[in-house]
């Protein structure tokens, strides 16, 4: 098996599985992502008390997102589709890995200072205090909106979906791996598409509940899904 195909194999395989360990450990720690939905005051003083270990968990889920980097570059070189689609695979996931970055970024650099300065604010005096809170809610409410749902999930699921199509289209026109991977790929790419949508136009403010449900769904299927070409990759070497 030539060293590139080997090396997007491990890729496929590892980066998913990274990433969602990284997640778990949020969620047990954190009780992300649903501690989003509470008020600033709970968030800050749990990320606060989290200390260092929770800012390293933030840490790694930002890493194993950055990871899609390689993972890309890797599987559009293997894949080498013809007509154009290598260069737009590549540069969708590019794009895909980078506002996923974007948008985790915030949470071990940008939030230990605000949480800091939140529980420091305890000891102000009543009015100081709640002018500091004021301005650390907003720096942080504005932050989340557009780190968070604006860039790593309105655009990350936006250009993570056009890449699972493109990549779908290239294993069916290329046969380097089995066809039934490239076609699972579309209804993966078009539930990750619908979560583009949770929180645009009259759904603004509160987000579209159908699409909340269907995200960690097809996130779910499409971490399987590059397992799953992992796999194909070395049994067809």
């Amino acid at each position: 098996m030539p060293l590139h195909v080997a090396a997007t194999a491990a890729l496929l395989i590892l980066v998913p599985v990274a990433f969602n360990l990284a997640f778990f450990s949020l969620a047990r720690a954190f009780d992300y992502p649903d501690i989003l939905r509470r008020p600033t005051d709970e968030i800050l003083r749990r990320f606060d008390a989290g200390g260092p270990g929770l800012i390293l968990r933030w840490e790694a889920l930002l890493l194993s997102a950055l990871a899609m980097l390689p993972l890309v570059a890797l599987l559009t070189v293997t894949l080498a589709a013809t007509g154009g689609l290598t260069a737009v695979a590549l540069v969708l996931g590019v794009a895909a890995a980078l506002v996923q970055g974007l948008g985790l970024v915030r949470w071990p650099f940008a939030v230990p200072e605000l949480a800091r300065r939140w529980v420091a604010a305890d000891d102000l005096d009543p009015a100081d205090g709640a002018a500091a809170r004021l301005s650390i809610e907003t720096t942080f409410v504005t932050l989340h909106r557009l780190f968070g749902i604006g860039i790593g999930e309105h655009l990350g699921y936006l250009f993570t979906g056009l890449w699972t199509l493109a990549t779908g289209c290239s294993i069916v026109t290329t046969g380097r791996i089995p066809e039934w991977l490239g076609w699972l790929a579309i209804p993966i790419g078009i539930a990750l598409l619908v979560g583009t949508l949770e929180f645009v136009g009259r759904n603004e403010r509160d987000g579209w509940p159908l699409a909340g449900r269907i995200v960690p769904i097809a996130y779910i299927a499409w971490s399987l899904w590059l397992v799953a070409l992992g796999v194909a990759l070395i049994l067809n070497p």
